[in-house]
């Protein structure tokens, strides 16, 4: 169990430490998710960093159609 927490640790610290501060908007929470998939399967760190691409994909989708739901006109 320590060596799970650790790699899912050092596996974070790696993608934080390659994306920029900006853009890590739901790339931690993918990240932590993607190394617990990966390390089940024997690939922690790619795990890690395809949870973090998934993750930040899907922050900013959400982020796009929050945006779109602001600019729709009211029909009156």
């Amino acid at each position: 169990m320590i060596r799970l927490l650790t790699g899912i640790a050092l596996s974070t610290l790696a993608i934080l430490s390659l994306s920029g501060g900006a853009e890590a908007k739901g790339c931690i929470k993918g990240a932590l998710v993607g190394g617990v998939a990966g390390h089940v399967a024997g690939h922690g760190v790619i795990g890690a960093a395809a949870g973090c691409a998934i993750g930040r994909h899907r922050a900013n989708k959400k982020d796009k159609a929050q945006q779109n739901q602001g600019q729709q006109p009211t029909a009156q």
